[in-house]
């Protein structure tokens, strides 16, 4: 038998993963709200990995009670994910998923773009994956993974941000306000390289958000999170003492 995986958080894009790795033969074991967590690496103390499929929201209280014997294992695939979010409690090489497809409740799973893969369990993944005919490739080297994180932290921010005040598509926000989408980008993308320290070309991340766009032309551009990212983007913003006047001019209009 294989060894078993570990999935914190049993939602849609939990129960895609954890039907993936059953194709593939390894037992799954489900953390749920309730779970003792504690007990059960006790049990089960080496799993093959711990795949944390929470919201954003929870992944920090999530990464604050990992058990010891199963950080080494740890796999994250959530939204506006950067280095800082596992280093800061001590984890190194943890396994990365950026996520570029969708599961909502009574839909199928809508891939837009194939999902980059980085680390020990990639390969697990990107198989887990392909059994469901989800198509992912597994990265070179972490370099390549943080390019591909900041990819969709730009994507998600800027159409998030737009959509609070143009609604729409993707398509017809580059269409229809593609000066609003650019410069949305650009300030984006300045957040970005204060969060990780390093430097970014714009245009290749721009290129690569216009690849996304182009997977789902029709996706929308305001999710529900839309206020929340907005929010957490001025603070990000201040924080490292950023001039963002776009991001500021559409927080004014939702007052």
């Amino acid at each position: 038998m294989k060894p078993p995986v570990i999935v914190i958080g049993i939602g849609e894009m939990g129960s895609v993963f954890a039907r993936g790795l059953l194709h593939c033969g390894h037992p799954v074991y489900p953390v749920v709200r309730d779970t003792d967590i504690t007990a059960l690496a006790r049990h089960l103390p080496t799993p093959e990995r711990v795949l944390v499929a929470v919201a954003e929201s929870d992944l920090h209280p999530v990464l604050e009670k990992i058990p010891a014997p199963w950080q080494p294992r740890l796999v994250l695939l959530q939204n506006e994910l950067l280095p800082a979010d596992w280093q800061q409690y001590g984890y190194t090489n943890p396994t990365i998923i950026s996520v570029w497809f969708e599961k909502k409740h009574g839909q199928d799973v809508k891939v837009l773009i194939p999902s980059p893969l980085f680390g020990p369990g990639a390969r697990l993944l990107a198989d887990a994956l392909a059994s469901l005919d989800i198509p992912a490739h597994v990265l070179a080297d972490e370099q390549a993974l943080l390019f591909e994180l900041v990819v969709k932290n730009v994507y998600i921010v800027t159409t998030n941000c737009a959509g609070l005040v143009t609604g729409g598509t993707v398509s017809e926000l580059w269409r229809d306000h593609r000066e609003l989408g650019e410069a949305l980008a650009h300030e984006v993308i300045r957040i970005q390289q204060a969060l990780t320290g390093q430097p970014f070309n714009p245009d290749d991340l721009i290129i690569a958000m216009l690849e996304a766009f182009a997977g789902d032309p029709d996706h929308n551009c305001k999710g529900r999170s839309a206020p929340a990212r907005l929010a957490r983007a001025l603070q990000q913003a201040d924080a490292a003492g950023l001039e963002v006047p776009r991001l500021r001019a559409i927080a004014a209009s939702q007052s």
